[in-house]
């Protein structure tokens, strides 16, 4: 949990909160993935390159209830308390807020004296709100790296205003300082220097706690754990409507300002890259998520990193990002080669108006049936990523965004209701048309009994969230579905889908108790 001198004070417990049987129902005891803390790891790694003792306490991976976690943080005894509340999907951020929000206030209840500071990308959208609640102390701006540096060379209490990048309060009044850049490209392998997997909790083996989205695992559960995801890159150099992610890099605190202000990308070097997935392999580690936004974008970063993994020789289980205008048929082996067994591509909407009114690119006239069976062809499987309830959707075109699910026929789609995240600039517009936005954290969670998608100028929130649900049990309970998992993993990992298929979710907003 720790690395730090035993003869001096813990510096900083990075702790992830547990948020998600609110966020994913009965499904998160089996079917749900539990991801390394990616950020956790980052800042741990990165604090400690500077002299910081630092640890970690994994609240979701060890399953600790919250008296748990306050006695294990009590006896960690850090001079100060950082809730890391991001995730790998765009809605994580707010999502993590459930248990963030609810650890936080018991542990000030039960232990005052320590200083808590929240980081993350709901963080990054709304600052002020998250500091007005009383058992918040210090908020990161955006990423924080260089203001935790900095914050934990102080002494946690006076000249606050003097650090650039954070967020207090003062005689009860929210400050925002000025803000403070991020770590810059040039600077990546020095300032982010690695992951500190050492830090992490595990029962028999390294990372042995931690489990793969089920799919990715080809629907058997064997080959789920251990698990690592990691990024390569950060950021995206694209301005999605409805995506949040950028919200990370934002360097003005304005109230108006967006992911889309602060839109691009930064890199790691491969050998950087290499030396961290060198370390997951000597861990025994097969099943790895890229995390990126946009691995499959450019082929100066992919090539090195795959060419470097097909050195290896190892039997990896990798699965990636790609956009449908990104992927480039020729790389497509070379991926394969390199163990990439699964690509997730968005495909979002099966009409092309509603996918030009979420500026989602220049994928317009895209075949995207040929760029799925292309990327079948490879060898790779594809994830399918669609979105019900974009503004313009209506049901005749939520109907061919299905049609088009079942054309293609992918071994996993996800299926998202469309939801105005904090900090994207479909939350900004939604904030200025008046548009009805969730009234708790728990609302923003795609797969829980409070989730509110955001109504279209057509439908009702009730009526997209009805309509995905039906769309996704009528997907996979068809015959061209079942047979080709069982045609592409076995018999047995169709079954394993047919008992996901019968697990029940409810939805409050559609009467369910």
């Amino acid at each position: 949990m720790n690395a730090h001198s035993p003869n001096r004070r813990l510096d900083i417990l990075f702790v992830e909160p547990d948020s998600s049987l609110e966020a994913y129902q009965s499904l998160s005891k089996t079917y749900s993935a539990i991801e390394t803390p990616t950020w956790s790891l980052l800042l741990a790694e990165s604090c400690r390159s500077k002299g910081f003792g630092v640890a970690i306490l994994d609240c979701k991976a060890e399953r600790l209830t919250d008296t748990q976690a306050i006695q294990r943080i009590h006896d960690a005894d850090p001079r100060t308390v950082c809730f890391v509340l991001y995730g790998q999907n765009p809605n994580s951020g707010t999502t993590s807020m459930i248990g963030g929000t609810r650890l936080c206030e018991k542990l000030k209840a039960a232990y005052p004296e320590y200083p808590t500071c929240f980081v993350g990308p709901h963080v990054s959208a709304l600052p002020r709100e998250v500091l007005s609640c009383s058992f918040v102390d210090v908020v990161l701006l955006n990423e924080g790296v260089y203001a935790l540096h900095d914050l934990l060379a102080s002494d946690l209490k006076d000249n606050l205003n003097k650090i650039k990048g954070i967020g207090y309060k003062k005689d009860k009044k929210i400050i925002l300082n000025p803000p403070r850049h991020v770590v810059p490209e040039n600077k990546m392998d020095i300032d982010l220097p690695g992951y500190a997997w050492d830090l992490l909790p595990y029962e028999k083996k390294p990372l042995d706690l931690y489990r793969s989205h089920f799919w990715h695992a080809g629907y058997d559960h064997e080959n789920r754990a251990p698990f690592a995801a990691l990024y390569t890159s950060l950021g995206c150099p694209f301005k999605c409507d409805f995506c949040m992610i950028n919200i990370m890099n934002r360097i003005n605190s304005s109230d108006r300002i967006t992911s889309a202000n602060s839109a691009h990308i930064r890199y790691w070097s491969p050998e950087w890259i290499m030396r961290e997935f060198n370390k997951l392999i000597e861990m025994g580690v097969r099943t790895i998520r890229i995390s990126d936004e946009m691995f499959f974008l450019k082929s100066a970063h992919f090539e090195p990193l795959l060419k470097g993994l097909i050195k290896k020789d190892r039997d990896l289980r990798l699965w990636c990002y790609a956009r449908v205008d990104t992927v480039t048929s020729k790389y497509l082996k070379l991926f394969r080669q390199a163990g990439v067994k699964w690509l997730a591509v968005g495909f979002e909407s099966g009409n092309l108006s509603v996918r030009k009114s979420i500026a989602k690119g220049r994928f317009d006239e895209i075949d995207m049936k040929k760029i799925a069976l292309q990327i079948d062809d490879a060898g790779i499987n594809v994830a399918a990523n669609y979105i019900f309830g974009l503004p313009d959707d209506n049901y005749e075109t939520m109907v061919q965004t299905f049609d088009l699910a079942c054309v293609l026929n992918t071994p996993f789609a996800n299926f998202y209701t469309c939801m105005a995240l904090p900090g994207s600039p479909l939350y900004l517009k939604a904030l200025q048309n008046g548009w009805k936005l969730p009234d708790s954290y728990e609302g923003y969670a795609f797969m829980s009994y409070e989730s509110q998608p955001l109504p279209t100028n057509y439908l009702s929130a009730a009526e997209v969230l009805k309509f995905r649900d039906e769309a996704w049990l009528k997907y996979h309970k068809r015959k061209e579905y079942l047979s080709l998992i069982e045609r592409k993993f076995g018999a047995e990992q169709r079954k394993n889908v047919e008992k996901l298929i019968k697990v029940k979710i409810k939805r409050k907003i559609l009467g369910d108790k």
